[in-house]
């Protein structure tokens, strides 16, 4: 499936780090940043993820909740979420389900080899639910940045 900007984010149920079911539509009124990224503590996962909590406050600030989804489970996310101090919540999509209904799931290559797995996409969500904007295959070391531009232009 491939989304587009203007379409309405695909909904979804899934489990936070507490094991709390946490569904889009809790967020309806808000900006959402939704990240979905391959792994926990691993050296891109862990950047990007330092990079959403560094300007988490600011964002909080500005009516923005930050979202970040990856097959890990609910005990994964919990020991990265305390070992980072993340102030956002992390959400195990075990099956990939979600992933998948954002086009953030399919073939990757490492190393030559060939398999299947999460994509680092982002999304931005507006409060109508709606995409505001699309961020694919993103590196982790500028794109919050680029989402916080984004984000300021729309917000204006």
């Amino acid at each position: 499936m491939s989304l587009i900007v203007g379409a309405i984010a695909p909904p979804f149920e899934l489990s936070d780090a507490t094991g709390q079911p946490v569904r889009l539509s809790d967020f309806q009124g808000q900006w959402v940043i939704l990240y979905f990224y391959p792994r926990d503590n691993t050296p891109g996962c862990t950047k990007e993820a330092c990079a959403y909590r560094d300007v988490s406050a600011t964002l909080g600030d500005r009516n923005v909740v930050i979202l970040g989804i990856s097959p890990d489970s609910v005990a994964s996310h919990a020991k990265f979420q305390q070992k980072l101090d993340l102030p956002f919540r992390l959400l195990a999509d075990v099956d990939t389900s979600v992933a998948q209904a954002y086009g953030s799931y399919g073939p990757k290559k490492f190393m030559g080899k060939e398999y299947l797995g999460v994509y680092r996409d982002t999304f931005l969500i507006d409060p109508t639910g709606k995409i505001a904007a699309i961020y694919r295959r993103v590196k982790p070391d500028a794109h919050v940045a680029q989402v916080l531009a984004d984000l300021e232009r729309l917000q204006a």
